[in-house]
C-alpha cells in the first residue's frame, strides 16, 4: 500500500553540530529583525508559507554563508 507523501510538512532536522545550532539561534533572531538582506529573505520565506522556527533556521544558515564568505575574502 502506497502513502501519499506529505508535501506541506517539512520538519527541523537535527542534524550537525548542536553548539554550533545553540551558538547561532539568538544572533539569527536578532538578524531577522537588523540584517536588511536576512529580514528580506525571512519576509519572502514566510510569503511563501514557511513557520517562525524554519525561517530563524534559514536565517542561521545564511548567517553562516555569510561568515564563511568573510573569512574566505579576508575583507568586511
Amino acid at each position: 500500500m502506497d502513502l501519499p507523501l506529505d508535501r506541506g510538512h517539512t520538519c527541523i532536522l537535527r542534524m550537525g553540530s548542536l553548539r554550533l545550532r545553540s551558538a547561532l539561534y539568538l544572533p539569527a533572531v536578532v538578524a531577522l529583525t537588523y540584517n536588511p538582506a536576512i529580514k528580506v529573505q525571512a519576509e519572502r520565506l514566510k510569503a511563501r508559507g514557511m513557520k517562525g522556527k524554519q525561517t530563524v533556521c534559514a536565517a542561521m544558515r545564511k548567517l553562516l554563508t555569510i561568515a564563511y564568505g568573510v573569512l574566505k575574502s579576508g575583507k568586511p
